[in-house]
């Protein structure tokens, strides 16, 4: 049976494959009936889908995390890539059923990431810094590792949440070389926070969701506390010069208080730290999309990016 991959298909391409269920949810048509909106996905990339007139079997069945087989056509719908379903059915136990194949993984192994991360604990030459940012890590090492960064959009894949930040960090050091009057270490370790709240907004890496924490509090103010009891366990006074300055760069880097910041960037450092999530963000969700746009086109259009398509040149490499 066809182990393909979403993106081996073409646009108006038939399509037999194994996917997984990232989420599935259910809504109410214009006649009444319910029916389920998928997002489907495997080491590829993901792909959108509704599944109409639903049973409450159908409900019960088709939940995030199973596997399906899904025999349908790619299309593209209002800019945006979808699978036209015309069969759909929960994988078998002989059939491929192991969700971790099915998740994309960052493009570097945690050992490379890992030892990026504790050479740059070295360079985070301040005491008080060093020693939140090591017991921080140190207690959400598994999940920093393995959680995506997003449920969509930028970094949504496992290790994304890792990913991103090692990306992160080496644009810091990047900019730290042209502005040599940059703090490095207080923007080295903001680069390695800043997003650290994110093992509790999110759920995990296969069929990610919001946490009722991530829903209701949000991974900067998330984060922002577990550095505050960080500094109580370690015996660092949490109101300081020190602290504030570290608390600010976590509490800022969305930019704008319409994006989630509490406080707009008042430090070099804070505006700097902002730029990158910005830069590395917007980069990544350019390339997951061009990555399944073929040469001489434009993308479907980004959500993460107000919206736009992006046209890819025809000489452009695979």
């Amino acid at each position: 049976m066809s182990q393909n991959k979403i993106y081996d298909y073409a646009v108006d391409e038939n399509m037999e494959l194994f996917m997984l269920i990232k989420s599935a949810d259910v809504r109410i048509a214009k006649n009444g009936n319910k029916f389920i909106a998928f997002m489907f996905t495997d080491s590829s990339g993901e792909i959108s889908a509704k599944f109409w007139d639903a049973s409450e079997d159908d409900i019960a069945s088709f939940v995030p995390g199973k596997i399906v087989f899904v025999k349908g056509k790619r299309e593209v719908y209002q800019g945006n890539p979808q699978v036209k379903i015309f069969k759909m059915r929960l994988a078998t136990e002989q059939e491929p059923n192991n969700v971790n194949t099915f998740v994309k993984k960052a493009p570097v192994s945690v050992d490379e990431m890992e030892d990026e991360f504790n050479a740059a604990l070295f360079e985070i030459t301040n005491a008080n810094w060093n020693r939140v940012v090591r017991y921080l890590l140190s207690e959400y090492h598994d999940q920093f590792f393995s959680y995506p960064a997003a449920k969509k959009n930028h970094h949504a894949f496992a290790g994304g949440l890792a990913f991103h930040t090692l990306s992160m960090l080496r644009l810091a050091h990047a900019i730290v070389k042209e502005y040599e009057d940059i703090n490095a270490p207080l923007l080295y370790a903001g680069a390695i926070l800043h997003d650290l709240g994110k093992v509790i907004e999110l759920s995990g890496p296969v069929a990610t969701q919001y946490t009722l924490a991530g829903n209701l509090i949000g991974h900067i103010v998330l984060i922002d506390e577990q550095i505050v009891k960080a500094a109580d366990k370690l015996k660092i006074d949490f109101e300081n010069e020190d602290m504030i300055l570290l608390r600010h760069m976590i509490l800022s880097h969305h930019g704008l208080l319409e994006y989630g910041s509490p406080v707009q960037p008042h430090l070099l450092e804070a505006e700097v730290l902002h730029q990158i999530d910005q830069l590395d963000a917007s980069i990544q969700m350019l390339r997951g999309t061009l990555g399944h746009t073929e040469p001489g086109t434009f993308s479907e259009r980004i959500f993460g990016m107000d919206g736009r398509n992006f046209y890819r040149p025809t000489g452009s490499k695979d």
